[in-house]
């Protein structure tokens, strides 16, 4: 399994349009095989700040999507970028 997370900085005045112009995308995202999670979202505190959490059963898959994946192009500059992307080897509830 594969995490990509973290947040994305744009002008705080172009991050709700930044975010709306993602919507097609995510839920195409949500829809393809091997997704199993996929939210770009507005910080509820920091007006600058995208979020971004993916989670992929394997890079196979991942790597098929962004073939397919045609995401926006918004004309919004990206100022900072601190997505990373995790391999997951043990995955267990947190609260149960």
């Amino acid at each position: 399994m594969l995490i990509i997370a973290g947040h994305l900085e744009v002008d705080p005045d172009q991050r709700d349009a930044f975010v709306a112009a993602h919507h097609d995308l995510v839920r195409r995202a949500r829809q393809a095989p091997g997704c199993l999670d996929l939210a770009i979202t507005a910080d509820p505190l920091d007006p600058a700040r995208v979020n971004n959490y993916e989670r992929w059963e394997s890079r196979e898959h991942l790597e098929a999507w962004r073939k397919i994946a045609a995401a926006p192009r918004t004309g919004i500059a990206i100022r900072n970028d601190h997505v990373m992307q995790y391999g997951v080897s043990d995955v267990r509830p947190v609260f149960g």
